[in-house]
């Protein structure tokens, strides 16, 4: 088998992706990439991971013939990103196998994979149809309606960025339905009262005598379904709208009340409730630009988490957004606007760990301070410091380096401040303490990392590791018994620290704990919630020194976090990969990592600034072009 999978990988030249090269990488990458791939790749795998993981056998799940067949696939891409986890964190090959790679060979190996994204075809990855998530929904009624973003409240939260959701179950048809009526009772007056404004901007002035009634209501269906819809709607789409205008009128309602079906209509539609790209394909093209209208409502729904403004509406209907300038002077617009804040709502706060914080379980006996209060200031001091970031377009480094933040009187005393900073008003307050400051010693980040009961220098550890620097942990192997498991009268007087290293002697635990419990004793000054400690709970002084690969030593938050910051490269890098799977609602992908190369380069020489950063994005090859997925009609279809 070992055998067979080597001869597949070297046989890459019939096997990698046909077309033109500079469709893609360009020639010498490619090639380059071709020939590391089996002088490097192939065989590392042929010695040390085909006899568990090939097409015969496939140890935990795992099988990588498929990867090896056509190594610059998506579907490739996770399992090679999984394979150099394993491999940089001494996980895989496991200990008691009769053959270890080198040092130098596991680095060739991890260095091979990093060049397999460019035997990747130019790609810009499918269109992702998803439905508007609540605060979406309830932005988009709000800017179209008027009524409160808070009517979709009862609405259940889900998860953004990559998880998006493009399915309705039947109870979210019947709330949608439920919400429909209640903006349908905001907007339309009752029967005999004066319209309020609202309703006489959507439907104009009533008919006068004479007038056709239908061709008015269509007029009425176009104007609205132009704005619902985020582009103008299609004669089909108009017809189906004045059917439902037109049954209503058969079965004797009045015009205003027959216009009123006809708006619940495009309430519940799917062009009103998913993010869909134009119907129209192009022949011949298997890739093709976003139109003009589709690229304004990403950028509108990524920035501001609502639908596209006047202004946007009109350079899309004029044909003019996807042009460059056009585009980047938009972004900027955008991001000038108030409602910029909505990129923390739903990138930031996830990519923060902070969507959890309102519901998460703490020990009310040991942290009585984490009501509902402190947990409101929690999120707003990321919320504010994040936008901080943005509106002064700052370095990316300043996540972690700032000595400022913004608190208020209920959240000071978790920084020792609660004698200068009072009152329940959030503010920007320099910090002396150079071990205080950005997302590492943030309160918010620090609580959703611990247990409820006390910290977790490995769930900070981790954190640090994918959120910050965009390392990819392998998982924890099964029945690894919690600290808790321990036996008390063997740990009665150790400190945390000591207990956790106590952990690592499982042979099991320890490669993986090498990375992450540095970073995590580091940062065990910081109790549960956030507050400066000297001792940990059982009383034993904190020991925060470490050393990370490389041979960097630390002795405290300030120096780890100095260590963290030099790595510029590394966090921009990081921000920018998981800001384009949010904004492209799904995983990356073989060529969108070529794609995050050229991005840094132009980030980089703007000193890694958060509105370049975003700016890139934006303009990037994937957020403004689409792959036309191929559909093969199954044999139930077929006339």
């Amino acid at each position: 088998m070992a055998l067979t999978l080597l001869g597949l990988a070297l046989s890459l030249t019939s096997r990698c992706p046909a077309g033109p090269v500079d469709a893609g990488a360009p020639a010498a990458l490619h090639a380059a990439a071709k020939k590391t791939f089996q002088e490097q790749v192939a065989p590392f795998m042929k010695s040390y991971c085909s006899r568990c993981h090939g097409q015969d056998r496939q140890k935990g799940g795992i099988n990588f013939y498929p990867a090896l067949n056509n190594p610059g696939t998506a579907e490739s891409a996770k399992r090679w990103k999984q394979a150099v986890a394993n491999v940089k964190a001494h996980d895989m090959p496991p200990t008691d196998a009769k053959q270890q790679p080198t040092d130098e060979e596991r680095q060739q190996f991890i260095s091979g994979i990093g060049k397999i994204k460019y035997l990747s075809p130019k790609d810009p990855g499918l269109f992702v149809i998803r439905r508007l998530t609540k605060a979406e929904y309830g932005n988009t009624l709000h800017d179209l309606f008027g009524v409160s973003p808070a009517i979709a409240q009862e609405l259940p939260d889900e998860v953004s960025g990559e998880g998006y959701l493009n399915t309705l179950s039947p109870l979210q048809s019947e709330q949608y339905l439920s919400i429909a009526n209640e903006v349908l009772d905001q907007v339309f007056a009752p029967q005999g009262a004066p319209p309020p404004p609202v309703q006489r901007r959507l439907l104009g002035r009533p008919p006068g005598t004479g007038t056709d009634l239908r061709a008015a209501a269509r007029d009425v269906a176009r104007s609205l379904a132009r704005k619902a819809y985020r582009r103008p709607p299609t004669e089909a789409e108009l017809d189906v709208l004045s059917k439902v205008f037109g049954l209503a009128m058969e079965n004797r309602l009045s015009y205003t009340d027959a216009l009123r079906l006809m708006v619940k209509a495009v309430l519940v539609s799917p062009q009103f409730l998913f993010i869909t790209p134009a119907t129209d394909a192009v022949a011949g093209r298997d890739i093709v630009p976003l139109d003009d209208h589709q690229l304004a409502s990403r950028l509108s729904y990524l920035l501001w988490a609502t639908m596209p403004d006047a202004h946007l509406s009109d350079l899309a209907d004029r044909g003019r957004l996807h042009e460059p300038a056009v585009l980047k002077a938009q972004v900027a617009r955008l991001l000038k606007d108030s409602r910029s804040r909505a990129l923390f709502d739903g990138f930031g706060a996830q990519w923060l760990g902070l969507a959890s914080l309102e519901s998460k379980t703490f020990d009310p006996v040991r942290f009585p301070q984490m009501t509902r209060a402190m947990r409101s200031a929690m999120y707003d001091e990321a919320r504010l410091f994040f936008g901080s970031i943005v509106d002064e377009n700052r370095s990316v480094v300043g996540f972690v380096d700032a000595r400022y933040t913004f608190l208020n009187g209920t959240l000071a005393p978790i920084y020792g401040l609660e004698k200068t900073v009072t009152g329940p008003k959030m503010r920007r307050v320099k910090l002396a303490d150079a071990n205080r400051g950005g997302i590492l010693a943030m309160p918010g980040v620090l609580a959703t990392t611990s247990f409820p009961n006390r910290t977790s220098p490995v769930k900070r550890g981790v954190w640090v590791l994918e959120q910050v620097l965009g390392e990819e942990i392998p998982s924890p192997p099964p029945n690894v018994p919690a600290l808790e498991k321990q036996d008390p009268k063997k740990v009665a007087d150790l400190t945390l620290r000591q207990r956790t290293e106590l952990h690592r002697t499982d042979p099991v635990c320890a490669n993986c704990h090498k990375l992450l419990d540095p970073i995590g004793f580091g940062l065990e000054n910081f109790d549960a919630i956030g507050r400066w400690r000297a001792q940990d709970d059982t009383g034993g002084a904190i020991d925060a020194a470490g050393e990370l690969p490389g041979g960097k030593r630390f002795t405290s938050p300030k120096e780890l976090k100095a260590i963290i910051a030099s790595r510029q490269g590394d966090l921009a890098r990081n921000l920018t990969e998981k800001l384009l799977a949010y904004a492209l609602c799904r995983q990356l992908e073989g060529y969108d990592e070529v794609v995050v190369d050229r991005l840094m380069e132009t980030i980089a020489q703007d000193g890694y600034r958060m509105q370049t950063l975003i700016t890139e994005i934006a303009t990037s090859y994937p957020f403004t072009h689409r792959r036309i997925q191929e559909t093969t009609p199954s044999p139930s279809h077929e006339k």
